[in-house]
């Protein structure tokens, strides 16, 4: 008996380390996701009516209708944000809002961060280095801050894939999720201060600017304030009113659509662009992986197996989201490939686990040698990764303190 379930191990361990290289490879992780659901399929002996009554469920199933809906519409919503300048007009009204040098810095970073786009470290990285510069820091906690500063959102904003893929996947209200989330949020802004820009001081400049010309920024912040009304709608919708995601961001474009007087012909661009192949195959993908593991008895099978060998729930619920995000550098991956097997291990999604989870699963990512935003950020300050890295790895480790704390509230 125990070697058969032992046998559940191997086949299991077999298809997260096909899937790990996969996605180190730079794969879709949506094709990804679907060449594991094959392996499953062939390892589990699945016969034909099954594999389609798999992928039956997972085309009809609503957890996959509105993740598409939600995570396309994100798409529209910021490409409306880049073509319109309102991005560029949030960072605008930061620079005249804050007087101190360091929410300067800062801000620069948080506000493009907001938005989830590939590549948004490198847009931030000169902003970050003309805001620092004549001040007496070394290019790696510049880096840091660039870096570490990027990344609250990705713990609580409904823009970003990975908590909108948790909340599905576990079914968990997303606005629970977020609430439970935001301790982490405020902590890595927090701990960005204890690490890095400890001895900036406010911005000369601002010190002794002229009384008409602060008048006039005052006038014309009023204006640039207004920027940041989507986002601030989305996150009122949600949070507040719980309000479904896909309805919110769908409240927040329509009149974005009219207020930009937006024609037929742009629309259906905008929309073409939020619908594109690679996100359909990218949900398609990971809800496969889902139906999957369930339909083949694969994490029923595990699950009886971690119980009788009265393996602890908390060391896997920690380490095996934390290595899948640090090998693979992204969020949906570890939340795609191992929340659908921690649901299962524990007995049901509830709020203390899935939190847990995507905290260090997070910090994997944050840690991750090859995640976008740390490679990009290290070649444009030309930093040492390890001088990077002595900053990330205590801030990492107050994070996950406060998770294991609120781990043990929640439960």
């Amino acid at each position: 008996m125990v070697i058969s379930k032992m046998s559940e191990l191997i086949k299991i361990s077999l298809v997260l380390f096909l899937i790990l290289v996969l996605l180190r490879k730079k794969l879709n992780i949506g094709y990804v996701m679907m060449i594991g659901s094959s392996a499953i399929f062939v390892l589990y002996g699945m016969n034909a009516s099954s594999i389609a009554v798999t992928i039956k469920k997972t085309v009809v199933s609503s957890i996959t209708i509105k993740l598409l809906l939600a995570l396309s519409l994100i798409r529209v919503l910021e490409l409306i944000l880049r073509e319109k300048n309102i991005l560029s007009a949030m960072m605008t009204a930061a620079k005249i809002l804050f007087k101190k040098k360091r929410a300067i810095i800062i801000s620069m970073p948080m506000l493009i961060g907001m938005l989830p786009s590939l590549g948004g470290a490198y847009f931030s990285a000169p902003m970050v280095k003309e805001a620092t510069s004549g001040i007496s820091m070394s290019q790696e906690e510049k880096a840091f801050i660039n870096y570490w500063f990027r990344h609250p959102w990705e713990y609580i904003l409904p823009l970003y894939p990975g908590i909108l893929l948790a909340s599905a996947i576990s079914n968990i209200p997303l606005y629970n999720i977020i609430k439970a989330n935001m301790v982490y949020a405020v902590l890595l802004i927090a701990t960005g201060f204890l690490f890095a820009m400890r001895g900036v001081g406010k911005d000369p400049q601002k010190a002794t600017t002229e009384k008409a010309e602060d008048k006039k920024d005052r006038l014309f912040l009023k204006k640039e304030l207004a920027s940041f009304l989507p986002i601030v709608a989305v996150l009122s919708f949600v949070v507040f009113l719980h309000v479904e995601l896909h309805y919110a961001l769908l409240a927040t474009i329509v009149p974005l659509f009219i207020l930009y007087r937006y024609k037929p012909a742009e629309i259906l661009r905008v929309t073409r662009h939020g619908f594109a192949l690679e996100v359909i195959v990218m949900i398609f993908g990971i809800m496969l992986f889902k139906e999957t593991m369930e339909m083949s008895g694969a994490v029923r099978n595990l699950s009886i197996f971690l119980i009788e060998q009265k393996i602890p729930l908390l060391p896997i619920i920690c380490i095996l989201p934390f290595v899948t995000g640090m090998l693979t550098g992204i969020t949906v991956g570890f939340v795609g490939s191992t929340f659908p097997l921690l649901i299962s291990i524990s007995g049901g999604a509830s709020l203390a686990h899935i939190s847990l989870a995507f905290a260090a699963g997070f910090i994997g990512v944050l840690l991750s040698p090859v995640h976008l935003c740390l490679v990009l950020t290290k070649e444009y300050f030309k930093a040492d990764m390890w001088g990077i890295y002595q900053k990330t790895l205590p801030a990492s480790a107050v994070i996950f303190i406060a998770a294991l704390i609120e781990y043990t509230i929640l439960r």
